[in-house]
């Protein structure tokens, strides 16, 4: 059932430490809240506010959902001082998330920044239940340092299964990387998908997205081949406040997973 105005009252069962600045909360709503890939819940921490946040679990696992949210603000700071047995709110699902059936035979290549991971591990999550309909699934990440690395616990589980491959950089390194040093973008250089049978999915930092979709161009993806995962300036989550437009679109209601044709020609793309 979709809890769109009065958030249902949900038990904090979990809270892991992903990074010095991000956590994931497992959360055990009264009743399932069935979701798409993609689509975002409004999260409400009593006496402190509600704000949007993508779940970052699988949306075929109802019973628990994940939020992973890094620590940037008063609400954040607030949700990071959760603890199991605490109760939040929950409001949602709201937005369209990613067509799935789109890419259904295709190769996805899917990359992250940062916190940006978290709204693709619900994808990605999604496309390893079905991993058969896809034709191969490339995830290219990127932190600022080893230490911000999100979902590290899970890398070697993703590697290992057919069809998937992972890279990781960081921008830059410490003592105990010897893994690779450089901007997300450039593990774009040398992709071997095949561009005629592919989508590419992004999210992370605007100043990124803007960076990853002038890359995808460059290397011959198309506009419409291209999904960002937009979700800035949200607050409603329902096309009323207005904070979220580009251009005749809301992000809240028409995205926040938006295909770059329909949303190129707007001045304010990427903020």
């Amino acid at each position: 059932m979709e809890t769109i105005f009065q958030p249902l009252e949900t038990k904090v069962l979990d809270v892991i430490t992903e990074t010095p600045t991000i956590k994931t909360l497992v959360l055990k709503p009264p009743e399932p809240i069935p979701f798409r890939a993609g689509q975002f819940m409004q999260l409400t921490v009593y006496g402190e506010g509600e704000a949007p946040f993508t779940p970052s679990s699988s949306p075929f696992e109802t019973e628990t959902m994940e939020i992973t949210i890094l620590k940037a603000g008063r609400l954040t700071e607030a949700v990071h001082r959760l603890k199991p047995g605490d109760m939040v709110g929950l409001r949602g699902p709201f937005g369209k998330g990613y067509p799935l059936h789109k890419f259904e035979g295709k190769e996805l290549l899917v990359v992250g920044g940062g916190v940006g991971l978290a709204p693709l591990r619900a994808l990605l999550n999604a496309l390893f239940h079905d991993l058969d309909k896809f034709k191969r699934v490339s995830i290219k990440y990127g932190a600022r340092n080893p230490d911000e690395l999100c979902f590290r616990r899970q890398y070697q589980q993703w590697q290992q299964l057919p069809g998937v491959d992972l890279e990781v950089t960081v921008d830059s390194a410490n003592g105990n990387w010897d893994g690779k040093v450089g901007l997300v973008t450039n593990l774009l250089d040398d992709t071997d998908i095949h561009l005629d049978n592919a989508f590419a999915v992004s999210c992370g930092p605007e100043i990124m997205l803007k960076f990853v979709t002038l890359k995808f161009l460059s290397i011959g993806f198309k506009a419409d081949q291209i999904y960002l995962s937009m979700n800035r300036k949200m607050s409603c989550g329902m096309g009323i406040c207005g904070r979220c437009n580009i251009g005749p679109y809301y992000l809240c209601k028409d995205g926040p997973d938006m295909n770059f044709a329909d949303i190129q020609q707007y001045p304010d793309v990427f903020g």
